[in-house]
């Protein structure tokens, strides 16, 4: 028997049981959608977590004072100072963008008619920069507002707000911190929320670290910045700015200094794991869609032992019986996986469409990968079947009623 004709007979076999080869597809159905919406998952949030955390620093290294042991005055020595930036930006510079640091502090001022506290944090030209942070009104510091301790401030979206309305209607306007006129210059957010973990608050403003080391009692530059000028150099710069930074003080001080590369590579494990339990799970989908060909087409060989019989006495090959019946596994399995697949497809595409904000990466890797399982599933789970129908004695087939 050709290949083709032994198609053309599967087909119409399948045709001639439609809802009996329909329910068998339809776990492979499932199994090929799943493998498909699992990978696209795994994919997408993996993506969206790196995104976030890339997007608070590209190739950032962050450190700040630890302890010393020290109390008072005598602590003062231990603390990171703008010194330690410079001399970082100067041992470091061919291989870092920027080097940053924050001199925190709080002020008193009028919001809505009374009088709150308010994070203020005294930074320089390149703080925006390395901590990616989103300009939403107005411009960032530059080198003259240092470098000429200018009385300019940038407020965060949500303070300009309460304040004058709006991050476009508080530019130009001034306010009063340590009894002096500020103007301010711009209006900004993070760029991804660290729901008040980081040195900006919600409602939070920056003037020039130039200026905020006069109002402050004790230089302390809590947290400091470096952004690698490559990613592969971010475990090597992070080292170098730890021993810069200790070299430059006490032996008893304690600093710490990381980056994070230590999250991403958290990151990215959770979500390998996740993937490969999502995968098993879809696989033993797959592996009782498979049975359940495998229950089918024993069944359908039971069926038409009558016909295997006319066929054998009438010169058709045990190899052509077994060819047939696999053929016809594989035919309901590989159309199961291709429903299946393009189930799995359209569903984020249809997302993007209607969200387009929504990037949704799918794999093309997956789809090969599960329209050759769904054949592989067909083999394995149809070559019992069509071994026995092929085993048959022709004889005791035309006898079977």
């Amino acid at each position: 028997m050709f290949l083709g004709e032994a198609l053309r007979f599967s087909f119409h076999a399948l045709v001639a049981n439609k809802l009996r080869t329909f329910l068998t597809a339809l776990g492979l159905v499932i199994g090929n959608a799943s493998v498909i919406l699992v990978v696209t998952i795994s994919l997408t949030s993996r993506d969206y977590i790196l995104e976030q955390i890339s997007s608070i620093g590209s190739n950032m290294i962050y450190g700040y004072y630890e302890a010393g042991g020290q109390a008072g005055k005598k602590a003062d020595a231990d603390y990171v100072k703008v010194a330690d930036l410079e001399a970082i930006r100067d041992q470091l510079g061919p291989l870092i963008v920027a080097a940053t640091g924050v001199l925190p502090s709080f002020e008193r001022m009028y919001v809505n008619g009374r009088v709150e506290d308010v994070t203020m944090n005294g930074t320089d030209e390149y703080y925006a920069a390395t901590r990616n942070l989103l300009l939403l009104s107005g411009r960032f510091f530059d080198h003259t507002d240092i470098a000429a301790r200018s009385k300019v401030t940038l407020l965060t979206g949500r303070l300009a707000r309460r304040l004058f309305g709006s991050e476009s209607a508080a530019v130009g306007q001034t306010i009063k911190l340590y009894g002096l006129q500020f103007t301010v210059i711009g209006t900004f957010r993070e760029r991804v929320s660290s729901f008040g973990l980081s040195e900006i608050a919600d409602e939070s403003l920056l003037i020039p670290i130039s200026v905020s080391r006069y109002f402050s009692q004790l230089e302390l530059i809590d947290p400091f910045y470096v952004q690698a000028r490559q990613a592969k150099d971010v475990p090597r710069l992070t080292e170098a700015v730890r021993q810069i930074i200790e070299n430059r003080h006490r032996a008893g001080a304690r600093y710490r200094v990381d980056s994070l590369k230590p999250i991403l590579d958290a990151a990215k494990n959770i979500s390998l794991v996740l993937t490969i339990v999502l995968i098993l799970i879809a696989a033993i989908a797959l592996l009782i869609s498979g049975i359940g060909i495998m229950n089918i087409m024993l069944v359908t060989v039971t069926e038409r032992t009558r016909e295997i019989g006319v066929r054998m006495a009438v010169g058709a090959s045990r190899a052509a019986v077994r060819q047939q019946f696999l053929i016809e596994a594989v035919l309901i399995s590989l159309g199961g996986g291709i429903v299946g697949t393009a189930l799995g497809v359209s569903v984020p595409l249809s997302i993007q469409v209607f969200v387009e904000q929504v990037k949704i990466p799918i794999s093309m890797t997956s789809i090969l990968v599960s329209l050759a399982v769904s054949v592989l599933v067909g083999l394995i789970f149809g070559t019992l079947p069509a071994v026995r129908a092929s085993r048959l004695n022709p004889t005791e087939a035309l006898r079977y009623e």
